[in-house]
């Protein structure tokens, strides 16, 4: 049995937690705040299209739940399929929104380190998109 390293990163946003995993568990919400899903975002069936810094990104998203669970599945344009554990938990009137990155077989640890400042990067711009007083 062989498992990946991974890094799980975490931001707390002050919004209930039901407010922010219903913003979030929208994908036509993701270009708000997520770089590397941000431009072309469309649906096809089940899917969605998308395009990453890498090329087309097809996505698959967890059913809508009561758990919190965004959890989501990235197929590149070679077919390789990237599960992405994704999280809203409830902390007190706010929440913790946390992302499991899976290093990916072959990666540099620069590269590892670079994927997870632009995860950090994306949950902060989740936070601040949440957390702006809405006009």
């Amino acid at each position: 049995m062989v498992t990946r390293d991974s890094r799980t990163l975490q931001v707390s946003i002050e919004r209930d937690w039901r407010a922010v995993y219903d913003f979030a568990s929208d994908p036509e919400n993701v270009p708000k705040w997520a770089s590397g899903l941000a431009s072309g975002l469309q649906k096809l069936g089940d899917e969605w299209l998308a395009d990453g810094p890498a090329g087309k990104l097809r996505i698959r998203f967890a059913p809508l739940n009561a758990y919190g669970v965004l959890d989501h599945w990235v197929v590149t344009e070679t077919g390789e399929e990237v599960y992405v554990p994704l999280r809203v938990i409830p902390n007190n009137d706010g929440c913790e929104v946390s992302f499991t990155l899976f290093r990916m077989p072959e990666m540099s640890d620069g590269k590892f380190a670079e994927d997870a400042a632009w995860v950090l990067r994306d949950l902060t711009a989740l936070k601040a998109v949440l957390e702006t007083p809405q006009t």
